[in-house]
């Protein structure tokens, strides 16, 4: 993915997501790691035209990052789901399967846990933390 993909998504996804659930972009606060193609003029121009505003995020930074916790539960229920996958397609068909159920608690959990991972980066003082 290069810089001007990137913004199409932007414009194309982003935008439907937020229609689709009737957001207000001017209480969105939008979040993205300091990649290139996220850091690109285009990037940012792309953002300044919708309005969006964006959270300053450091590199490499999973701890502070939700979305990675995310990830973990899904690799966790793909495993607790399934034994060997003979193809391609099985795994993708478990993936939908396990991204298709409501995980609106799930994202709110990790969500609510932001404060604190905050503080423990910072005491940590960028350091390694236990998230």
């Amino acid at each position: 993915m290069d810089a001007d993909l990137y913004v199409q998504i932007l414009n194309d996804e982003l935008v439907k997501t937020i229609n689709f659930y009737g957001l207000e972009k001017k209480e969105i606060v939008f979040q993205q790691d300091n990649d290139p193609k996220h850091t690109s003029k285009v990037a940012k121009q792309a953002l300044n035209d919708l309005k969006l505003k964006v959270i300053e995020w450091p590199s490499q930074s999973p701890d502070l990052n939700p979305i990675e916790h995310f990830w973990g539960h899904v690799a966790r229920e793909l495993k607790a789901r399934t034994g060997v996958l003979q193809s391609k397609e099985e795994l993708w068909k478990e993936l939908e399967e396990i991204l298709a159920e409501t995980n609106t608690d799930l994202c709110k959990k990790l969500i609510s846990t932001m404060p604190r991972r905050i503080l423990d980066v910072i005491k940590a003082k960028g350091g390694y933390t236990k998230w």
